[in-house]
């Protein structure tokens, strides 16, 4: 991926195969360091769900919410967290359900707090351009990267479960 518009088509692909709402609650850990295309990602995934409005990072606000059709997306964004208790204040489990889909940029910094990934997208930044590699964590996750038309992800996919 040489282009934030390439990430955010990226992000927009991986949408496209995602859990039907109802499904239960899935799970993305977004991972990498600064500057990896970690929020441009979420962008087009988000867009890629059908959220038309402004999409920002909730790097201040830990969480923010996204409606489409009847599926609710978390993005949080934990680089800011100092101790993973803060967590229990945003009210997560209420966000915990069916139809509602989670994607979390710094999860390492939530601790065991977070629900574990149904899939890890770990984002790299090179001199050539960004790397993403995608591997699924349960049989839900490794579903979700089935539900992906071959070569659509851009870089190696791993299904484990």
């Amino acid at each position: 991926m040489k282009t934030a518009e390439d990430t955010e088509a990226l992000g927009r692909r991986l949408a496209a195969a995602r859990p039907e709402a109802g499904e239960p609650l899935a799970v993305m850990y977004l991972q990498g360091d600064l500057g990896a295309g970690k929020t441009t990602f979420a962008q087009g995934f988000l867009r890629g769900c059908g959220i038309t409005g402004a999409v920002r990072s909730p790097t201040y606000t830990l969480a923010q919410l996204y409606e489409s059709g009847s599926q609710l997306f978390v993005h949080l964004d934990l680089y800011r967290l100092e101790d993973p208790s803060e967590l229990e204040h945003l009210g997560l489990s209420e966000w915990a359900q069916p139809g509602c889909l989670w994607l979390i940029e710094w999860p390492q910094r939530g601790g065991a707090l977070l629900p574990p990934a149904d899939l890890i997208v770990a984002l790299e930044a090179g001199a050539e351009g960004h790397e993403a590699q995608l591997s699924a964590h349960t049989a839900a996750g490794s579903a979700w990267v089935r539900r992906l038309p071959a070569g659509s992800f851009g870089g190696p996919q791993t299904p484990r479960s």
